[in-house]
């Protein structure tokens, strides 16, 4: 099993399915009365956010405790990084607290990389600017066999904002290597070349729709966007946002994803983010269970 968990390009088929079949165990563990389980006890997981986070770190948080871990959650707010402190300085201090793993997330791309050469404890990446968020990919892949029940062959169609989304970059290495085909689905000026490479490419959303299995939507990051990258966003959600009549082109058994948090009526109308054939609530719930499997593994877990 690896040390660190940076990049999605960390796992080959047979430890991403070894992660995914682990969630699955841990999965039925959690229907149980008491769901705590000893594996962790008497191992110390930091949670180092400098970033706003929900769904991703009360999720390492939760799966952390349910393997009976000690758990601190750093926030950089009302920290010594809001006085100046590095990424170093405050990885130095958490080496002398004895974290065995740090789950960090960071708005500089590569953090996690820089942070795994400061400290002997497992890195985990929670997501590093646009760059990647390898556990959202494992449980977007989680979600995909659990629902469909295989990966191979899969074909995935991830929609919109790609140029800003960790999530996408991830989710195509990590697709790619358990032998799913992805199509990147959006304007032009939001699919980037790097990620391009390795993934079909498509301007029509209409016209991928009926030969997809999974169509995976994701958010516009304003916040990131610094240019105009469409006309408005009513011109964007007319010609790539995921509406009823949308949702109708696609098979019978296909399943609509998000990773979260959504722009209802703007990439996915209420409707189709609500409908049974949506599963961003099953993403949120498989997360714990595929962090839980990621601490277990990468702390030494047989």
């Amino acid at each position: 099993m690896i040390k660190h968990l940076r990049s999605a390009a960390d796992l080959d088929a047979e430890t991403a399915t070894l992660i995914l079949d682990t969630a699955a165990e841990m999965a039925a563990l959690s229907g149980r009365e008491v769901k705590k389980l000893p594996a962790l006890r008497g191992r110390t997981v930091v949670n180092l956010f400098y970033e706003d986070s929900t769904r991703t770190r009360i999720s390492f948080e939760a799966a952390a405790k349910r393997l009976s871990a000690d758990v601190i959650n750093f926030s950089a707010k009302g920290s010594s990084v809001s006085k100046g402190e590095s990424l170093k300085d405050t990885a130095l201090t958490l080496q002398a607290m004895g974290a065995d793993a740090v789950v960090i997330r960071h708005s500089a791309s590569g953090a996690p990389h820089r942070l795994a050469n400061w400290v002997e404890g497992s890195v985990v990446n929670a997501g590093d600017g646009t760059h990647e968020h390898p556990t959202q990919a494992l449980l977007d892949a989680y979600t995909m066999r659990s629902r469909l029940g295989r990966l191979d062959g899969l074909r995935v169609a991830i929609v919109g904002d790609v140029l800003h989304s960790r999530v996408a970059r991830s989710n195509v290495l990590l697709l790619t290597t358990l032998g799913a085909h992805v199509t990147l689905v959006g304007p032009p000026t939001l699919i980037p070349r790097d990620i391009s490479a390795k993934a079909q490419v498509s301007y029509d959303l209409d016209a991928v729709l009926p030969e997809s299995d999974v169509v995976m939507m994701l958010r516009v990051q304003t916040e990131r966007m610094q240019d105009s990258y469409f006309p408005s966003a009513r011109e964007y959600s007319r010609r790539y946002g995921l509406d009823v009549p949308r949702l109708q082109k696609m098979p019978e058994h296909a399943i609509v994803m998000h990773p979260g948090p959504m722009n209802r009526g703007m990439e996915i109308a209420p409707e189709v983010a609500d409908s049974p054939r949506s599963t961003i609530v099953e993403q949120v719930a498989n997360g714990v269970s595929v962090r839980m499997a990621v601490l277990y593994l990468l702390l030494g877990g047989k």
